[in-house]
């Protein structure tokens, strides 16, 4: 699909968003936003190879039990950054990826084991996991898909496993933004949909840290499994 008939279908996808979407939406939608990150993928690498994610990698880590080394799946590992810190750190992660290029990138900066993935069709191995580190990425699961995306991220944690989140913050709406197609959910939000998936709240706050709530779009969040 060249660039002309991207913008085309993004426009109508735009028209839809507060509407049932149905299995060609959400083709689009996942075609589109991977298309966005494919496309991108050398700058997105240059842009975000020096964030700070010390203190999402540290509320995940400090709430998993037992003694590390522990199984980690990075859900949207994108080009391998995290991969490599939790591997120096001494855990066993695994990425996933719905972008080929990101999966790529991945397996060649950090030699793990990364799967290609898309977010609405996963395919994960029960129990699996001691935690998941989903940084800045479940915000691309539309609204009414969220919910099964949840129930199996959570099925692929071990029995009292951790989930981590950071998602862009907003008023529960979804669309597109600058191609790619994202849901925005305010903390209410959040936690009725990780409660309705099985999941129990041990902590949130906002990022970047200390500035004021405005200057901080940013929701993190951390879940255990409850069973």
């Amino acid at each position: 699909m060249n660039g002309a008939s991207r913008l085309a279908a993004s426009r109508r996808l735009m028209h839809n968003r507060l509407m049932h979407l149905d299995p060609e939406d959400l083709a689009k939608i996942t075609s589109l936003t991977l298309a966005h990150y494919e496309e991108n993928a050398d700058s997105f690498q240059a842009g975000t190879r020096d964030h700070d994610v010390s203190q999402n990698i540290a509320a995940l880590l400090r709430h998993i039990d037992g003694e590390p080394p522990f199984d980690i799946l990075d859900l949207g590992c994108g080009p391998g950054r995290d991969l490599k810190t939790f591997l120096a750190m001494g855990h066993r992660p695994v990425g996933l990826d719905g972008t080929p290029r990101f999966v790529e990138m991945a397996r060649e900066a950090s030699g793990c084991e990364v799967w290609e993935q898309d977010f609405l069709r996963l395919q994960l191995p029960a129990a699996r996991f001691d935690g998941i580190f989903a940084n800045a990425v479940l915000f691309h699961v539309p609204g009414q898909e969220l919910p099964r995306v949840l129930k199996e991220l959570r099925a692929t944690l071990r029995p009292r496993g951790v989930l981590f989140s950071s998602n862009p913050r907003g008023g529960n709406q979804e669309g597109w933004n600058r191609g790619r197609y994202g849901a925005y959910h305010d903390l209410d939000g959040w936690r009725a949909l990780m409660e309705a998936a099985g999941f129990d709240e041990l902590e949130h706050y906002y990022r970047p840290d200390g500035l004021p709530r405005e200057q901080q779009p940013w929701l993190a969040s951390v879940w255990r499994r409850r069973d």
